[in-house]
């Protein structure tokens, strides 16, 4: 118990340090938000891969998806790897950089209002971001109650109310520069507690062949299959294991979806020069590989921890309780690792969470709507202001959760990605997608995802979600041929930031030698 107190209070003090070392790098709203686009290459990877994965992943996802696809479920970390951070930096890391620089964006919101030259656009987007972040801010608190409750037999409210504290002063008082540099030490926690627990799990289970012979032996049941499969023997240790189709919609929606959120997105505004695209491209896909990988690995052995305790008295299973009974037969000094080790994927993703909703409420809401004459300093102690009021909101929601925020916390990435990740990734290489098209965009994204939480048209959230992107790809384009253009002078005046000519060594670009060099 007292090595795990110490290991608290050591990481603890060094997130507060580290804000308050920030604070002298943060001097203008340009510098709270994004670093000053300054933020270098291990930073910027670790900041993305950080606010990716939270303790959702961690207790709440692995558990569940593991429980239901058995170790296929592997699936969702290696797409989350190759779709949601490779794919991401390729596609959108170098541009997103280029032309959020151009026009001068600091949000997601800032970026569709100057790209499609619509306040209105801007606005609208600030509003969706503020509905649907804050409830998935609160979702994070709740991976931690079992395991603080196993580890210290203290009350879940201490821990959320202490974990809020904490990321509200050094997120407060260093911005995205303290966010982001913390970001770097928690993640560099997460990997090594992430492989930590793995081994020590499936060295209780004998070994990895061992146990992988033991969730051969477990029978498909009603809850994860269909009527073919039921009964059937070795799926969960299988290599698509029982369910595959419904296995593709959590990989799109959980890969594709950071695409259009707007905390993911936001670490590309922050790029300091190509070397950060490079390495933090590799170093971010390295990072979700062990992390989301390891995280769904260890959950795809979670049939083996069938004890009473993850049951409800109507033989449901309480999936946020399999990893934390996986973990009850530990070492102590391992758990105290693994208390940091969600601790630090939580409040990574918290503050991540925070300064993106106090930044698009200010700068895309206040200021151009009630206060357009806001000064600069305003602005920074306005944003400073919010943090506090969305992390107290959060452990509001999170201390007393009603039904529906259940239910938003599951649908907020399909909402936010199914509005946001067509228009944000055409805007970027289209010069011919129109206003009407975002807002049809909007409106499908967060209007199927409300409509389907009343009717049910799609049973599953995940897979609504998934869709819900998918469509929000083909129409945008669709309607961008049949709705009237933005001027051609406006967006080719935007799209000459693509044009300009850097000249580099030879070492990273071969050209044709002239005769005379021949």
């Amino acid at each position: 118990m007292i090595a795990k107190i110490i290991m608290l209070i050591v990481f603890f003090a060094v997130m507060i340090a580290v804000g308050f070392y920030s604070r002298s790098k943060t001097k203008n709203v340009n510098d709270y938000v994004l670093g000053g686009r300054n933020v270098g290459p291990w930073i910027t990877a670790f900041a993305f891969g950080t606010s990716y994965f939270s303790s959702v992943v961690f207790v709440g996802y692995a558990g569940q998806f593991g429980w239901k696809y058995g170790l296929s479920s592997t699936w969702i970390g290696l797409g989350n790897a190759f779709i949601g951070s490779l794919l991401a930096w390729l596609v959108l890391g170098r541009r997103t950089r280029v032309m959020t620089q151009k026009i001068q964006a600091r949000t997601m919101p800032e970026y569709f209002g100057k790209r499609y030259d619509s306040k209105a656009l801007r606005v609208a987007g600030a509003v969706i971001s503020f509905i649907f972040l804050v409830p998935y801010t609160a979702s994070i608190y709740n991976g931690l109650s079992r395991l603080f409750g196993m580890a210290f037999s203290i009350d879940y409210k201490i821990c959320i109310i202490v974990m809020a504290l904490l990321t509200a002063v050094y997120v407060i008082v260093g911005g995205y520069m303290a966010t982001a540099l913390n970001d770097f030490i928690q993640g560099i926690i997460m990997l090594i507690g992430i492989c930590s627990v793995v081994y020590a799990v499936l060295l209780n289970n004998g070994g990895f062949l061992n146990a992988l012979q033991e969730l051969s032996k477990i029978k498909t049941d009603p809850t994860v299959t269909a009527q073919a499969l039921q009964g059937s023997k070795g799926l969960f240790a299988s290599f698509f294991g029982p369910d595959p189709l419904n296995l593709l919609g959590v990989v799109v929606l959980t890969s594709l979806g950071t695409w259009g959120l707007p905390q993911m997105v936001h670490k590309f505004y922050t790029i300091k020069d190509e070397k950060a695209v490079k390495t933090g491209t590799v170093v971010s896909t390295f990072f979700a590989v062990v992390v989301a990988g390891g995280c769904y690995f260890l959950g795809g052995f979670g049939r083996l921890y069938a004890a009473a305790d993850i049951y409800k008295p109507d033989g449901s299973v309480m999936f946020d309780s399999i990893v934390p009974t996986m973990l009850q037969t530990l070492p102590d000094i391992l758990i105290g690792i693994v208390v940091v080790l969600v601790l630090s994927a939580s409040m990574s993703t918290l503050s991540s969470l925070v300064i993106t909703s106090s930044s698009t409420i200010t700068l895309d809401l206040i200021k151009e709507t009630v206060a357009k004459n806001m000064k600069e300093k305003q602005q920074l102690i306005t944003m400073r202001i919010l943090v506090a009021v969305f992390v107290v909101v959060s452990v509001v929601l999170a201390l007393n959760p009603p039904d529906f925020i259940a239910q938003l916390m599951g649908v907020s990435w399909g909402a936010l990605a199914g509005a946001f990740l067509a228009p944000f990734m055409y805007g970027l290489y289209l010069k011919s997608v129109t206003k009407a098209a975002v807002w049809v965009g909007y409106i499908w994204g967060v209007g199927f995802t409300v409509v389907n939480m009343v009717f049910k048209i799609i049973p599953s959230p995940i897979n609504a979600g998934a869709v819900t992107m998918l469509v929000g790809l083909i129409l945008v384009p669709l309607v961008s041929l049949v709705t009237p253009k933005l001027s051609k002078e406006f967006t080719d005046e935007i799209f000459t930031c693509y044009d300009r000519q850097i000249l580099v060594h030879a070492s990273h670009s071969l050209e044709e030698e002239t005769e005379d060099e021949q």
